[in-house]
């Protein structure tokens, strides 16, 4: 077995990991970079007998446009699905890759290679890791995950389960120079909107990713404490609605305390655009649940309304200085720094933090989809491998202090097991 990292040994996302064999080559993940100083990956990096995707997020995921076509893709169904909601509502036609589905821990045979996926925690839906076996030796790769989500069994389940006999360990380490502040799981997320909602006069608003289900759930279930009602945009309808292939107990549009909000001209565009029966009933039950403006503007202090930081510019319309609008941000607040190319919609977000927009306040609710690292460690004590090759991270050289058994790889570089 021999491992090639061409993108992800010293920076956070664009992972591309090669693991191959005489005869066999597979990648684990071909993702976009979230820097734009990273290096960008050749063809011959990208080709291979077949790619994992461990979940949909573009840094793992944002290469396949790229791909050849006939090059067999691995990924999860709600995965899959997800990725082809977000180029629906972009107006873009779905991928053309040879899509194949896996199902969490069944093994499944790619050449020589037996690849084992591992349902993970992760902020994102429908996330894996890989177990790749070749000839009695053995590589497990994380992708990203967690231990503290609303599916934080099957971490725990990792820990006590874990992959045995694992010569190399490619694990993440997002956090190993960030704190999770003051909110260590999801329940502590939705107890802060839960409080916000109990006593607000105006509505509030939510900025978080309309794919981190997680914190949907957090947002619906604050709202149908306090008897309020979650406000969300059609592709957030949709993209919950992909959930009830795995789920039946994710919030959908029929759901009580649930509204779709949308511009019915736009709808219209979109549903005559794309093939009409892929929606089947979707469309008639986001007409029954749709709720309009006036509504809104009418009793806002009712309403918790899931908001992109492209839509911010809506948040003025509710600004009141004697019963002010609250905006709570949800995401990494990294996103908030000065980026090399600004946008109004950042700059108006910022301005907002800092409270310079009279008649709207902000609070910050928000847990990380990645491991800190005391679970990191758990980990790496249950698996016991003989390697840890440090991913997914910007500070690789604490991988070793923290750890131990660091196999440290830069990358381009190839290593034969």
């Amino acid at each position: 077995m021999k491992l090639t990292i061409h993108r992800g040994s010293n920076q956070i996302g664009g992972t591309c990991i090669r693991v191959s064999t005489k005869t066999t080559s597979i990648l684990l993940d071909a993702g976009l970079p979230l820097s734009e100083h990273s290096q960008p990956l050749t063809k011959t990096d990208v080709t291979a007998d077949a790619l994992l995707i461990s979940h949909s997020h573009q840094d793992h995921c944002g290469l396949l446009e790229i791909l050849p076509s006939s090059m067999p893709v691995y990924i999860g169904g709600v995965a899959r699905s997800l990725l082809d909601t977000t180029r629906l509502f972009l107006g873009k036609p779905n991928l053309a890759n040879a899509f194949r589905q896996f199902k969490a821990w069944q093994p499944f045979a790619i050449g020589d290679m037996l690849v084992t996926p591992y349902l993970m925690d992760h902020s994102a839906t429908d996330a894996y890791g890989f177990l790749v076996e070749v000839d009695g030796k053995r590589l497990f790769y994380t992708g990203d995950f967690r231990g503290h989500g609303r599916k934080s069994v099957l971490f725990d389940n990792l820990l006590t389960r874990p992959p045995t006999d694992v010569d190399l360990l490619l694990m993440e380490g997002t956090m190993l120079q960030r704190g999770n502040n003051d909110f260590p799981d999801e329940d502590a997320v939705e107890t802060a909107i839960s409080d916000v909602l109990k006593i607000q006069r105006n509505i509030s608003f939510l900025i978080s990713s309309s794919q981190n289900i997680d914190r949907i759930v957090s947002a619906y279930r604050a709202c149908k404490t306090n008897g309020k009602i979650l406000v969300i945009d059609l592709y957030s309808a949709w993209v919950l609605e992909q959930l009830r292939q795995v789920s039946q107990n994710t919030p959908t549009i029929d759901w009580a305390f649930i509204r779709v909000v949308f511009d019915k001209r736009k709808a219209d565009i979109l549903f005559a655009t794309a093939n009409r029966s892929l929606f089947g009933d979707f469309i008639g039950r986001a007409i029954s649940n749709r709720i309009k403006g006036e509504e809104l503007r009418k009793r806002p202090d009712k309403y918790l309304m899931l908001l992109k930081v492209s839509s911010v510019g809506l948040i003025s319309r509710f600004a009141n200085t004697d019963a002010p609008a609250t905006v709570i941000y949800s995401q990494w607040e990294g996103y908030l720094l000065p980026q090399p190319v600004e946008t109004k919609q950042t700059q108006s977000m910022r301005s907002i933090k800092t409270g310079d927009h009279a008649g709207v306040r902000y609070l910050y609710a928000h847990t990380s989809g990645h491991a800190p690292v005391k679970d990191l460690q758990l980990l790496v004590k249950a698996v016991k491998p003989r390697h840890l090759i440090p991913i997914h991270t910007e500070f690789p050289d604490q991988y070793e202090h923290l750890f131990g058994n660091c196999l440290m790889l830069q990358d381009g570089a190839e290593y034969k097991l």
